[in-house]
């Protein structure tokens, strides 16, 4: 990759160790790559869950105010929702969801055999928070992608070069998935006042001279007075590649009020979206059969 001139080089404030929770009523395994305690420190973004489910998984339910990124790592996930969607993703597809003023949905295993994914949330500013509801299915297949010198970087959202994610987004959000085989590097670009997360999904590499490995994310807080900045990613010796996934944007920087799966600005608007919810105003919760199979 090319050395970006002129742009502000990003250090790494902090690395966090994934949480493991195990099982519970809905999931095989769970684990929290990140965590909502403290969303001014991860702002735009809010939580990033790792779920290994067969049965029962995650059944009709409620969201609004957010927008949900899931990729499967591996296994199929069956979804749907009371807009009409149904379908299948397989492993490195992703699902972008809008939530906005309320969608009721559902994230099975298909056949109850087993899906592995990350979903991570992003919050959306308060004028965003009732936009209308969708889906969008970024099949590993179709992404753009950028090949060069053992570094390949599978977008997203956002730009990098001359290509463009294909997720539309009501926040500037960039993600990427980025694939670096033994003893090489590249400069990253990246906005200067977005703030940055890389999950090493596999092996381990070096984030502006931090040793990361997988389990773990690495954060760059945005970087004041520059539009452009660039973080140094490097693997060492080693047989297999290692994988990052990373996203960006800046921060929002308004209250946050959590409420289950909904997310507002404040207890007053959590409160009112349950009672829309409640009295039918998310739609009826659907009686769709699960999807067919031979």
């Amino acid at each position: 990759m090319q050395t970006q001139e002129h742009a502000a080089r990003r250090t790494v404030a902090r690395v966090h160790d994934k949480l493991h929770l195990g099982p519970d009523a809905q999931v095989d395994d769970k684990s929290l790559m990140f965590t909502p305690q403290d969303p001014a420190l991860t702002d735009p973004f809010l939580v990033m869950a790792e779920d290994l489910f067969s049965a029962p998984g995650f059944e009709w339910h409620p969201h609004r105010g957010l927008e949900t990124v899931t990729l499967v790592l591996d296994g199929v996930l069956e979804h749907g929702d009371n807009l009409g969607h149904t379908g299948t993703l397989t492993a490195g597809d992703v699902q972008w969801m809008t939530a906005g003023r309320g969608i009721i949905h559902r994230e099975l295993a298909f056949r109850d055999e087993r899906a592995h994914l990350l979903q991570l949330w992003v919050n959306l500013p308060g004028d965003k928070k009732l936009v209308d509801s969708r889906y969008q299915d970024l099949l590993a297949g179709d992404r753009p992608a950028i090949d060069h010198d053992g570094a390949r970087i599978d977008l997203i959202a956002g730009a990098a070069g001359d290509l463009t994610g294909p997720a539309r987004t009501h926040w500037p959000i960039s993600g990427s998935i980025i694939t670096l085989e033994p003893n090489r590097s590249i400069e990253h670009a990246l906005p200067g006042p977005d703030r940055a997360f890389f999950t090493v999904l596999t092996g381990a590499l070096s984030i502006a001279g931090r040793t990361v490995t997988a389990g773990q994310t690495a954060w760059s807080d945005p970087v004041q007075g520059t539009d452009r900045s660039v973080i140094d990613l490097r693997t060492g010796d080693g047989d297999t590649a290692s994988v990052v996934m990373t996203f960006s944007g800046p921060p929002i920087r308004q209250p946050v009020a959590f409420g289950g799966p909904m997310v507002m600005n404040t207890r007053a608007e959590i409160e009112q979206a349950f009672r829309d919810f409640h009295t039918g105003k998310f739609g009826a919760i659907p009686r769709q059969a699960r999807l067919r199979y031979r």
